[in-house]
């Protein structure tokens, strides 16, 4: 039998671009609300958690695929399930609906790392996922690190400040997408454009008070990122594909 969780959403005109478009980040914000409120249902959200494996929910990477741009004021449901417990990571999908219709797919992946140690937590351990997972729905879907250009078009400084963190205390997940399409300037595209699809993996946390370099390539329609440190260690990477947009709908 499949468990899965659904919530509904109506797209915040703070969420949308010049554009008209959901952004991104935005478009994570929901996946990520869907899939702690699913966590909450199987009491295995953050605060349970820590409270009894001393662990702290991290997403590793995450990956989002539509067939049209969200755009204000439209009404989304977002379904997720997760695909079950084992090894060191677990995945978790999501299917996205307009009006009831299809309109995307997303996947994300992630792992539970002591709260003191930041080590690896085995998934096998937790009980909560145990006979919890989508069944016959669970994607095929594998996330890897994109293949990124050999050689970067230009490079973005950007200091960390209050407004990205989150209730663990570093970078909220989503930020990192504002990250790249910020320093991709996404607000150049014009409207004949949207994004089709876009992967961000996230290797190295961030903290308020810290700056990071944003390096960014242009390849045709594929837009690419990658955050490093001041050390020099990477941070994330980021890719994007563009697609056109028919010209009723611009």
């Amino acid at each position: 039998m499949s468990t899965f969780y659904e919530m509904n959403f109506r797209v915040d005109s703070r969420d949308v671009d010049l554009f008209n478009q959901c952004r991104p980040s935005a478009l994570l914000g929901y996946l990520q609300e869907a899939a702690t409120q699913a966590a909450l249902a199987l009491h295995a959200s953050g605060p349970e958690i820590r409270a009894k494996y001393n662990c702290l929910w991290m997403v590793a990477r995450s990956w989002l695929e539509l067939d049209a741009p969200l755009r204000w004021n439209d009404p989304l449901t977002v379904k997720t399930w997760h695909r079950g417990a084992s090894g060191a990571s677990s995945y978790r999908d999501f299917d996205l609906f307009r009006d009831g219709t299809p309109i995307g797919q997303g996947t994300s992946q992630w792992v539970m790392v002591d709260a003191d140690s930041r080590a690896l937590f085995r998934m096998k351990n937790l009980t909560e996922f145990q006979g919890t997972d989508g069944g016959a729905l669970n994607k095929s879907v594998r996330l890897r690190r994109p293949a990124l250009p050999d050689a970067f078009d230009s490079r973005v400084r950007r200091d960390l400040r209050y407004s990205d963190t989150d209730i663990n205390g570093h970078v909220n997940n989503t930020h990192y997408a504002d990250f790249a399409c910020d320093s991709l300037h996404l607000e150049a595209l014009g409207r004949d454009k949207f994004v089709r699809s876009f992967q961000i993996g996230y290797t190295g946390e961030c903290r308020a008070g810290e700056t990071i370099w944003v390096d960014t390539a242009v390849r045709g329609d594929g837009l690419f990122a990658r955050g490093q440190g001041e050390d020099g260690g990477e941070r994330f990477d980021f890719a994007l594909e563009l697609d056109t947009l028919p010209k009723n709908d611009r």
